[in-house]
């Protein structure tokens, strides 16, 4: 690499990991201003605390790395433009093109590293960062809760619930039909199920057997038993798809797309987020780079406003689309890339008409 690749993708990863260095501290102590009564109240114990800070900073880190690595192009583009380094080197004979190829290179680096983290790092830490908040700080809340539980496990099994309790692994007035064909065979239905490693307590227990010559009902107070089926896929808490890597997160989808999930839109835009963050970031790099090579009269602060502005309506349409996907029949492929998309077509305009 020449000199010129050096300066720039050192300024670049430079200003981008202290970018983060600045936020994510600022990000702790604002949620740790929100969170502290909270935690005193349900004595939460410090080494609970460190690992959700650890947690925490994973995964805005990894939920908002394409914003910093936008910022930092921009700002340290527009101080090269400022003290007109950029007019110099085009000057010196080198081309835009080449001028942009240490951003594609830093680009690259840290869209690699997003991916990685995305795939395989941020989904622990997405567990252990909502684990936390569900065990401590939303104690007993009703939002644990999922009401009117009805799922079809495969072509002849199907199970009913009242409500269902994940963190308790407890589920009331629980139904387990099984069916041959259109005609039911077997009943199984409990006042109250829990689930204790792999066996099941069942209160109230009665089954009916039903046969061609009459049926056979069986009683118990109490009932520990297996059953076909995880309580965990009864009825996954809505963060599940956030903390699955991307092959269980690929299975998952499957698995419920087969039983018909009302939230299988949620679960396809955490995964197709997976690889968008990391285009998406690739993608606000060359808008950065375009928006603040030129010397502006207002200086840094007319580069950074566009900059931001731009930022935002990006976050706003990434925000907007994924809401109506997870909400209703809206394609959630269409809306995790549109924002991609949408800003790919501005950066090909703003890098032709930076490059003039």
């Amino acid at each position: 690499m020449k000199i010129l690749d050096w300066y720039i993708l050192k300024r670049y990863l430079g200003t981008f990991f202290a970018m983060i260095l600045l936020f994510i501290p600022i990000g702790i102590i604002v949620d740790l201003s929100e969170k502290i009564d909270n935690m005193l109240e349900h004595k939460v114990p410090f080494t609970a605390v460190v690992s959700y800070y650890l947690d925490f900073t994973v995964y805005f880190a990894n939920l908002l790395f394409p914003l910093f690595v936008f910022l930092s192009v921009i700002w340290f583009t527009s101080k090269l433009a400022n003290k007109t380094e950029i007019i110099a080197f085009l000057s010196s004979g080198v081309s835009f093109w080449r001028f942009l190829r240490p951003y594609i290179i830093g680009a690259i680096i840290i869209c690699l590293g997003a991916l990685a983290m995305g795939l395989f790092l941020a989904p622990k830490a997405s567990q252990g960062f909502n684990e936390f908040k569900y065990s401590y700080l939303k104690k007993g809340k009703k939002v644990q809760e999922t009401r009117n539980v009805y799922r079809q496990l495969n072509d002849s099994i199907f199970l009913y619930a009242n409500d269902f309790k994940p963190l308790q692994k407890k589920a009331t007035n629980f139904t387990l039909e099984y069916f041959d064909g259109n005609k039911l065979v077997t009943k199984i239905s409990a006042r109250t199920i829990t689930s204790k490693d792999s066996i099941y307590e069942l209160r109230d227990f009665v089954k009916r057997t039903i046969l061609e010559d009459g049926d056979i009902i069986e009683k118990a107070r109490k009932k520990d038993t297996v059953l076909p089926f995880n309580i965990d896929e009864f009825t996954p808490v809505t963060y599940v798809a956030e903390t699955l890597n991307y092959m269980q997160l690929s299975k998952f989808i499957e698995k419920e797309s087969k039983r018909g999930s009302s939230d299988i839109n949620r679960y396809k835009v955490v995964a197709y987020k997976r690889w968008s963050i990391p285009i998406s970031a690739f993608i606000l790099t060359v808008i950065g780079v375009a928006v603040s090579s030129m010397k502006r009269r207002g200086g840094m602060g007319i580069n950074l406003a566009v900059g931001i502005s731009l930022a935002f309506i990006f976050i706003f349409f990434d925000k907007v689309l994924g809401t109506m996907a997870n909400q209703s029949d809206f394609p959630p492929l269409v809306a995790v890339w549109f924002p991609n998309v949408s800003f790919g077509i501005l950066a090909i305009y703003l890098l032709y008409n930076a490059k003039r």
